[in-house]
């Protein structure tokens, strides 16, 4: 044993025969390892678009540092060659670093899971609203309520402020109602709680509001504010919004809009 490992140390084709060793154990030591990680990771909590990264990720390391040891047993100077691998990642990050900033975006997406698949989030500042069909490490794919296809950066939804209306059980539906100043206030406050009421996807279990908003040049502004489960929203949006003027035009409560007055005067030449 002692002649072979001083050939296999000291001769050059003992070092290649080493080398290929090295290299065939190393290739069925990473077969596993990423067998083993590609099971644990199918176990695991993490979203599956991370799945792909970890793997790709781990496989670079592992083929790394299979290739450092191969050239060490070659007698080969690593130290070179891994001054050389720090310089050319550090150029890539830079070519790459907005590409970069938006797979860390995409991983803090996919970690803290602030949206997720099948969502309806709203980016305020870019006035995007949609509904979340994937999220990747480069960019969040979105599509609008017209069926319009939305790519945006991962790097804008962490540096913006997200509205998500899908996150919460229940949504609060705001309605308002104008009424003129000769209107009964309080029936028309009746009949704007009992128009809410009437409707079957009100969560009447929850707190209803209505009362007076403000006092306007013209009218009088009421806030009509109901709660309902967050898929049933735009029903009862539209419920409300259309039964509110049915029912004060069949209760004779005047709805104000703006009238102008026309006085056409006859001139003799």
């Amino acid at each position: 044993m002692e002649k072979i490992s001083r050939f296999l140390e000291t001769t050059y084709g003992g070092m290649i025969l080493m080398a290929v060793m090295i290299f065939i154990v190393g290739i069925i030591a990473i077969r596993i390892i990423l067998f083993v990680a590609k099971r644990l990771l199918l176990k695991s909590k993490l979203d599956r678009a991370l799945h792909a990264f970890v793997l790709m990720a781990l496989k670079i390391v592992l083929w790394v540092t299979l290739i450092i040891i191969i050239l060490s047993s070659l007698n080969v100077p690593t130290v070179p060659l891994v001054t050389l691998l720090g310089a050319a990642g550090a150029a890539i990050a830079l070519a790459l670093r907005d590409s970069l900033a938006n797979v860390a975006a995409g991983l803090i997406i996919l970690f803290s899971k602030p949206i997720l698949k099948g969502e309806i989030i709203e980016i305020e500042e870019k006035s995007m609203l949609g509904v979340v069909d994937a999220i990747d490490l480069m960019a969040t794919h979105l599509h609008s309520f017209d069926n319009k296809k939305i790519t945006v950066p991962n790097s804008m939804i962490i540096n913006s402020v997200v509205l998500n209306y899908s996150r919460e059980g229940k949504r609060r539906v705001d309605c308002v109602a104008a009424v003129s100043y000769d209107a009964d206030l309080e029936r028309t406050k009746q009949l704007l709680r009992e128009t809410v009421l009437s409707c079957p996807e009100v969560l009447a279990s929850e707190d209803i509001i209505v009362g007076v908003n403000s006092l306007a040049e013209s009218a009088v502004v009421l806030d009509v504010k109901a709660w309902c489960r967050t898929e049933d929203y735009f029903v009862v949006k539209y419920y409300l919004e259309e039964n509110i003027k049915r029912n004060l035009d069949d209760a004779g409560i005047e709805i104000p809009y703006n009238k102008v007055d026309v006085n056409i005067k006859n001139y003799k030449a």
